[in-house]
């Protein structure tokens, strides 16, 4: 992967930044996203942010390279500290990390006031999407797109959030399998719920045989898998 060839999931990432964008892009690592959208001329100006030194200096690195040190700023920050009033940021990205972590960033961010839910959130977490929606929710943001895909036999979602006037009180299972992707389903997602539910009832198995009292686990798990093969 590199600027001008992004792997298939930043690439629908990449999809989700709306033209003319001014995109904070958290956990840049290369800033391979923002570098590659600046030079398709789809975003106006972009922060890469990155805590690692490591990272960070490859993201300068690359921002240099491509001759785009005027339109994009890299910056050494913990989350959304990277962003800054005068950035006038208006769409995040935050990309490989787990939900859970992205949650954290975001709350972090939401209470130093880096974030206001103007902004478009556009959030790819490795694992814990459901966790992630409920924060959203929480927060009084609107899922307004998700999209679902398999790279290298691993599955990704990707969810873009924003704060609008309507509130929307989202079900048990609009938030454990996307409020957009349980209405389109397709190929990834039958996929990913099938692991999850063979996951699943293989856990109950383990716990029924367990000297222990796992009475309360099983019968959470147990409704879990009722509600995956309602929607499978």
């Amino acid at each position: 992967m590199n600027e001008n060839q992004l792997s298939k999931r930043l690439n629908q990432v990449g999809a989700f930044v709306p033209t003319g964008s001014r995109l904070a892009d958290i956990g840049s690592d290369h800033a391979y996203l923002p570098v590659s959208l600046m030079l398709q001329g789809k975003i106006k100006f972009a922060v890469a942010g990155e805590v690692v030194r490591g990272p960070y200096a490859s993201a300068v690195k690359q921002v240099r390279k491509s001759g785009l040190e005027n339109k994009i700023v890299v910056r050494l920050a913990d989350g959304l500290d990277a962003v800054e009033e005068q950035d006038k940021i208006d769409a995040v990205s935050i990309c490989g990390m787990g939900g859970v972590l992205i949650r954290d960033i975001l709350e972090r961010g939401w209470n130093a006031k880096r974030i206001n839910g103007s902004e478009l959130l556009i959030l790819q977490p490795n694992i814990g999407e459901r966790e992630l929606r409920v924060w959203l929710q929480q927060r009084g943001y609107t899922i307004l797109e998700e999209a679902i895909l398999e790279e290298n036999q691993k599955i990704y979602e990707i969810i873009c959030a924003k704060r609008e006037v309507r509130t929307v009180q989202y079900t048990e299972a609009e938030l454990l399998f996307g409020p957009v992707l349980i209405t389109k389903k397709g190929d990834a997602f039958r996929k990913k719920w099938q692991r999850e539910l063979k996951q699943r009832q293989n856990v109950v198995e383990q716990l029924k045989r367990s000297a222990a009292d796992q009475s309360e686990k099983i019968k959470k798990i147990e409704s879990e898998i009722r509600k995956i093969e309602e929607v499978l």
